[in-house]
């Protein structure tokens, strides 16, 4: 028996349901431009919020009561495990993700962190035989204990350094056993506070290096999935190495793994970077380096990370138009890297925040896919940037500053402004919202 057990299945009842534990726009068999929308969204629990989380912010301790709590033994890691299956069973949630930590306790050393690693995730592959649920991404949590206060693969200490590197591998051959179609690598605490005590190239150059030999190492085992990384910034450090996407690209450029690692990227940690969630998988998309979404909101009013379930239509539709116009998800999907709020007690709010995650998120993918369909954005573009289509544009970027002067002086060049039409192409947009 779990928590979940009274549930049915939920199922698509359409616009006209009052049922709050239905879906109202995501009908998972619906076709759009060739493939249903489970296919296209590829939907994914995260473990941590959903089952691990137990309520606290900065200011409170524990508002939830779980049957598996406490989360310090592997009994109760058993009884999480079921009640996560019973959980993916009420959505019919195709994916789900994990950190190591999420799925066990910390046994404080390593021999003790492979073993229970390895019992859990052996439970987990025989749940997942019987389920449809398959694992998106497997990730290590190396930012909770004080081990990690320092970052992981950055940190001054060698022995630390070789604690994440043996934590690392064990996750991936972990998520190599469960099938996982992606391994993250999330940086919780690669950065710093002050420079008095850091010396960053170094740790950069370390960085680097551990990354590669995470590609060497999936090399090596034949894993077919993607290696991510995610952008994070200044969630715990002040100064995140990963900062956002464009940083991250260009890190991964500089070490050489630039056709080797792809970005996961959240729409929370976009918001702290000072950008938009399309921005973000727009720089990704353009450069061919997104891999996969982790699917949230912040609160506009809040500092930090709040995680909250989306909930803005045209923002989400946005964010799948650029992920549509590059092709849509490979390995990578629709990760809910979301919680309830710390009030939100019951396992009805715990299924009803998905449900309307995912009703969302399909509202925004049609809108995006009807937008793309109808091309009138891309219209817009190719009208704005005809100039460039011209003989004299294209030469002018072969060309030198001294020879393109001398065009401007005996032509007599004055540019004229032209509108950007900004409020008309939003106007568009609010058409398909």
């Amino acid at each position: 028996m779990t928590m979940f057990d009274s549930f049915e299945t939920v199922t698509f009842e359409g616009t006209n349901s009052e049922n709050p534990l239905a879906f109202h726009h995501y009908d998972a068999k619906k076709e759009v431009m060739g493939k249903t929308l489970e296919e296209h969204l590829r939907f994914a629990v995260a473990y941590w919020h959903t089952f691990a989380w137990e309520g606290g912010d900065p200011f409170g301790g524990s508002t939830f009561q779980r049957d598996w709590y406490p989360q310090d033994n592997m009994e109760n890691a058993y009884k999480k495990a079921d009640a996560a299956f019973d959980f993916f069973r009420v959505l019919d949630v195709p994916y789900f993700c994990w950190h190591d930590l999420d799925l066990r306790p910390d046994q404080g050393n390593f021999a003790g962190n492979l073993s229970t690693l390895d019992q859990i995730t052996d439970y987990v592959g025989e749940k997942m035989a019987q389920s449809k649920t398959k694992l998106l991404w497997g990730t290590a949590n190396m930012f909770s204990d004080r081990r990690w206060m320092s970052g992981a693969s950055t940190n001054p200490d060698p022995d630390v350094f070789a604690f994440a590197a043996a934590t690392v591998k064990s996750c991936m051959d972990a998520t190599h056993k469960l099938g996982g179609e992606n391994y993250v690598l999330w940086g919780g605490r690669e950065g710093y506070e002050t420079l008095l005590n850091t010396d960053l190239n170094q740790e950069l150059d370390h960085m680097g290096r551990f990354l590669n030999m995470v590609v060497d190492y999936k090399h090596k085992i034949g894993f077919k999935g993607a290696i991510l990384v995610e952008p994070k910034p200044q969630e715990p450090s002040k100064h995140q190495y990963d900062y956002d996407a464009a940083t991250c690209i260009g890190f991964l450029r500089k070490y050489g793994l630039e056709n080797e690692v792809k970005l996961n990227l959240e729409q929370g940690h976009a918001i702290l970077a000072g950008h938009s969630f399309e921005h973000e998988i727009a720089t990704a998309t353009a450069e061919g380096m997104l891999g996969s979404i982790d699917m949230n909101r912040n609160d506009y009013q809040s500092g930090w990370d709040t995680d909250q379930f989306p909930n803005n239509t045209p923002e989400v539709a946005l964010c799948y138009y650029h992920i549509l116009k590059s092709g849509g998800f490979t390995t990578g999907g629709t990760n809910f890297d979301a919680k309830v709020r710390r009030q939100s007690l019951t396992a009805e709010d715990l299924i009803a925040a998905h449900v309307g995650g995912m009703d969302i998120c399909a509202r925004g993918f049609e809108a995006a896919a009807a937008m793309l369909e109808d091309g009138g954005l891309e219209e817009a573009l190719s009208e704005r940037y005809a100039g460039w289509d011209t003989p004299e544009a294209k030469e002018m970027l072969g060309s030198d500053l001294a020879s393109i002067t001398a065009r401007v002086l005996s032509e007599d060049i004055r540019p004229a402004p032209r509108s950007g039409r900004q409020e008309i192409l939003e106007n568009y947009v609010n058409r398909f919202v």
